[in-house]
């Protein structure tokens, strides 16, 4: 997606693609846009400029540009990070590897949970299949968002939790203390989720260290780190983070004016002040993403069955409030968002501006209250000569 322009005289979009194969470029018109891409960059990730990349002779890989022909087996392996792109890596490169380190620079909250869920297989055995999906659902979205409200209201609580189930997972001796033991509460990042204990297992095993330090340089054969330390490899994978990127980089456009997005709030955590017939698809920080996405779905249809009734082509939210704060918008302190706080809009300090991780609130506010709340504004009536179906 390259740009996309709203003409209000046409009440439309005009949306201008270019295929990656061919650089052609493709036209497109919409009464209606609905962003579906997430908030990542996929084409790179982040990646510090470490010292000596250019005189290592092994290989570097970034976990988003994987070669498909990468063959592990029997080699060194550094893995540079500690998010959960690395807690997923590690494990799973050790099957094979004769050694893989993680190298963090500091730890990261990792809970061991199980990789098939007690609670769901339950659920699915005891209840009718009609309504075991929803309960399954709700159950688990209710234990997220309890799990998260404890962290953020009893972080020590929490922090004590995850401390004893990693000392009894991990073998006899492992310094705890240096390599797990965060500098941040829980849920001011990302937590992450180890399926069965599986990089607790791998450490127990052998075919896994953790390294808690920084990146002096890289040498000829491996990396030096601040502490002096040597770690040899023939593979280094830099899970060093992602970047940010609203709307998939597209320029976008409002009769001839750049939406600046980082300057507007987020309605519902779905559609931006002031930009009219656009919505975006944004998951939870801190639950199944596809939660908040189906909330965002269905309301979307809410409102397009709405306009098509009231025979309006136009919607938008609009803030008439002067007290609202403007907040960011994500509420997590993880590098890639600091990164890209100057990029992405922001949040309200009150609803329906204020962007909830909760799935219970989403619940009431995307499906339970009216479209018409008197935050949107409908305009441009449907055309008498073209008729209702013209409309949306």
């Amino acid at each position: 997606m390259v740009r996309a322009d709203w003409h209000g005289d046409e009440d439309r979009w005009h949306v201008e693609a270019e295929r990656p194969d061919s650089g052609e470029r493709v036209r497109l018109t919409c009464g209606f846009l609905f962003s579906c891409t997430g908030y990542y960059r996929y084409d790179h990730g982040y990646l510090p400029d470490f010292a000596g990349m250019d005189r290592y002779t092994g290989t570097i890989v970034h976990p988003q540009h994987w070669p498909a022909d990468l063959d592990h087996e029997g080699r060194r392996v550094v893995v540079v990070g500690s998010g959960a792109t690395a807690v997923t890596l590690v494990p799973a490169l050790a099957e094979r590897a004769a050694h893989v380190t993680m190298l963090q620079r500091s730890p990261t909250y990792i809970a061991s949970v199980p990789a098939t869920n007690p609670f769901t297989e339950r659920v699915r055995r005891l209840l009718p299949r009609r309504v075991s999906a929803s309960a399954a659902r709700w159950g688990m979205a209710l234990i997220a968002q309890a799990v998260y409200v404890t962290s953020k209201r009893r972080p020590e609580l929490v922090k004590r939790f995850l401390r004893t189930q990693a000392r009894r997972q991990l073998p006899a001796g492992f310094d705890v203390d240096t390599h797990c033991k965060p500098s941040y509460e829980p849920w001011d990042q990302r937590m992450c989720f180890a399926p069965d204990g599986d990089l607790f297992a791998a450490i127990r095993q052998g075919s896994v260290s953790v390294v808690t330090d920084h990146v002096d340089t890289f040498t000829d054969t491996g990396i030096r780190l601040r502490s002096g330390r040597q770690l040899e490899a023939d593979l280094v994978v830099t899970a060093t983070g992602l970047e940010l990127l609203f709307l998939g980089g597209m320029e976008v456009t409002v009769d001839g004016a750049p939406v600046d997005a980082p300057s507007l709030l987020v309605y519902k955590g779905m559609m931006l002040e002031g930009v009219p017939n656009l919505a975006v698809a944004i998951g939870y920080t801190n639950a199944s993403w596809t939660l908040k996405c189906e909330l965002t779905c269905a309301y979307v249809c809410r409102l397009l069955n709405h306009m098509r009734a009231a025979g309006v082509r136009r919607c938008a939210p609009v803030n008439r409030d002067a007290t609202v704060e403007r907040l960011p918008v994500l509420g997590l302190d993880s590098g890639y968002v600091r990164r890209a706080a100057d990029r992405i809009p922001k949040q309200g300090s009150k609803f329906p501006w204020r962007v909830h991780q909760s799935y219970l609130r989403d619940y009431r506010a995307l499906r339970r209250r009216c479209v018409d709340d008197g935050v949107m504004e409908f305009s441009s009536p449907v055309p008498e000569r073209a008729g209702v179906a013209a409309g949306v």
